[in-house]
Parts: C-alpha cells; structure tokens; sequence
C-alpha cells in the first residue's frame, strides 16, 4: 500500500530530522571541544571523581578516585562516549532525509538512549550522587546535565510520535 502524507505527518518527520541534527550538532560540539581543548573539562573530571571539592565527609571520601591514571581515563572514556553517540546521532539525521524513516528512528534512539545514559547515569548518577558533585560549588556539572538529559529525552519523545502513514494506524482511525 503506498504511503500517504499528510501535512501532520510531513511536520512530524521535519520535527524529528530538526531536533535530531539538534542534538546530533550540539554532541558533535561538545565532543570536538573535548578533542580540541582536552584540558579544559579534564580538570573538571579530576575534581569531581577527587571529590577535592565537596564537604570532605569521611563516610564518603572513600569512594573518591585520587589516580590521575584513572581519572584520564574516565574522560577519554567520556570522550569516547560522546563522538560515538555524535556519529550516531549524525547518521541519523541522514537518515531522516530518506524515506526509510523508521530505521532514521532506531538510530535516532540508540543516539538518543546515549546521550541519556551518559548525562543521566554518568553525569546526575554517579558524578552528582556517587562522587556527591552537587556539594561542590566549583564543579558542579549537575544543571548542564539536567539540560541535556532533558532535552534528549524530549527528543526521543518527539521522534517515537506516531505519523499516520497510510498503515493500519490511519485504517483505524488513530490520528498520527
């Protein structure tokens, strides 16, 4: 059966190839600024996982990682992390410009679903809670990852609304 566009379907593919090469560009970014100016936020690692900078609570300052080592690595990891999730959000604005959408929307996603992991896991979970950054006045990353937690997450909302596309769901009646 051909597909049939209507104009709400139209704006909601749109929608959805916008706020992906949205988030797609911002990560790419974020990433390339990493790359390019590895210093910069490498300090802000080390002084979350040292937790050097927090109420210094004997009952929590075991947990903090002291080893240089370990904490360079947790930022190329960071690093890693992002340019791939950059890549796959990237192939996935691509993808959104051809007709099979709803493999543009699997790989929107997976990108989606890492961002998320990263600044709500990583960053809110276990930087703000674990390594306790939200007692940090210095470096406290937790508002920056709330704001891309959040708009990830209406990201993926946006691009998981249903189009209509002339399937089943327009035979019966619901709306796309």
């Amino acid at each position: 059966m051909p597909v049939s566009r209507t104009p709400h379907s139209t704006v909601l593919r749109l929608t959805s190839t916008l706020l992906t090469a949205t988030v797609a560009l911002y990560i790419t970014l974020v990433a390339f600024s990493n790359i390019t100016d590895f210093g910069t936020n490498q300090q802000f690692v080390r002084h979350v996982l040292a937790m050097d900078t927090t109420f210094k609570d004997d009952d929590l300052m075991w947990r903090a990682i002291t080893s240089r080592t370990w904490q360079d690595a947790a930022y190329i990891a960071i690093i890693a992390w992002e340019t791939l999730a950059a890549l796959v959000l990237l192939a996935a604005t691509y993808l959104w410009t051809r007709p099979d959408h709803t493999r543009a929307r699997s790989v929107s996603t997976l990108g989606l679903l890492m961002l998320l992991l990263l600044f709500g896991a990583g960053f809110i979970g276990i930087g703000g809670e674990w390594f306790v950054m939200w007692q940090s006045g210095d470096w406290n990353g937790l508002d920056a990852a709330m704001r891309v937690f959040l708009l990830s997450g209406i990201v993926l909302l946006a691009i998981h609304l249903p189009f209509g596309t002339g399937t089943q769901e327009s035979r019966t009646g619901s709306s796309g």
